[in-house]
């Protein structure tokens, strides 16, 4: 499924970094919807043709904001340089704009609708392949389109397809935490500080930084934080360009280089969780889903 395809230009709005930060929390929530949920929407939900129609919509308008974004001041080829130089500040600036808008479920909301997942591995299990999902269908978008006669856009493809990807991931690691029992504290800017801070060092939040939640706003502003995600993000765009563009190979090595990183992530965060002892012991079964007909546990 090509996903990034640029849309018409009247009547859009500014490329605003709240009006970015909403089109990647949507297009996030729409990539990582899953089957099971699908199947339980009930007759009235959109079938898999209008949904995968949907995320191409989302992930077009995320490519034109980006794109109108870059390219004001700029023109051509100068557009075209500013979306390889995106990689940097600005680029994690948006992405720590966004975080707070990325839908994180809580674990008792996972396991409603996930109510076969019996213990916190398997409930990851269906979480890592949601994401890497996600992360492979915006791979085969910026794939497909590096076969387009097109090749200047081919940065802000690149750009707008690492955001997405970081959020996919970021909301992984989110709901990660949520299911082995160390849910980060704090607001929602805070917790998704902490996040943000544990996608750029591949691992999970410090422990003994969980219960202190005036420490994540702190590590949601502080200059180091805002650093690694910016070296982070740098890696993953100038990872894409020699990657996609000289070899012209479309959909397929967009899609498994994704899958691939997305599943690796996971491994390293599932490791760094699993070797530690939750806070709440019982915190498993008093996320339970109520027993239709009777009381829960």
């Amino acid at each position: 499924m090509a996903i990034f395809r640029r849309p018409g230009r009247s009547g859009e709005p500014e490329p605003t970094p709240d009006l970015i930060a909403g089109e990647i929390a949507e297009l996030v929530e729409e990539l990582e919807r899953t089957p099971a949920e699908e199947a339980g929407a009930g007759p009235g939900a959109p079938t898999a043709e209008e949904r995968a129609a949907r995320g191409r919509r989302l992930g077009a308008a995320l490519v034109d904001s980006v794109a109108r974004a870059l390219s004001r001041g700029a023109r051509g080829g100068r557009a075209a340089a500013r979306g390889a130089a995106f990689g940097g500040k600005t680029m994690a600036d948006q992405l720590i704009h966004a975080a707070p808008r990325i839908p994180v479920r809580n674990l008792a909301t996972l396991r409603a609708q996930h109510p076969k997942a019996l213990d916190a591995d398997q409930l990851a299990d269906l979480l890592v392949t949601g994401a890497s999902r996600a992360s492979s269908a915006l791979g085969a978008g910026v794939g497909a389109a590096a076969m387009l006669p097109v090749p200047p856009a081919m940065p802000v493809e690149i750009v707008a397809e690492t955001l997405a990807v970081a959020a996919v991931e970021i909301k992984l690691i989110a709901e990660l935490h949520e299911v082995y029992g160390f849910p980060a504290q704090g607001s929602t800017v805070q917790r998704a500080g902490a996040y943000v801070g544990a996608w750029a060092n591949r691992r999970g939040i410090d422990a003994t930084s969980l219960v202190k939640p005036a420490g994540f706003a702190a590590m949601a502003l502080g200059g180091e934080v805002r650093q690694q995600v910016r070296k982070r993000l740098t890696r993953s765009t100038l990872r894409r360009l020699p990657t996609l563009i000289p070899m012209l190979v479309g959909a397929g090595i967009g899609a498994t280089i994704n899958r691939r990183d997305t599943r690796k992530l996971a491994r390293a965060i599932r490791r760094d969780l699993r070797s530690r002892r939750p806070f709440d012991g019982g915190y498993w079964a008093a996320a339970a889903p109520p027993v239709r007909g009777g009381k829960g546990p």
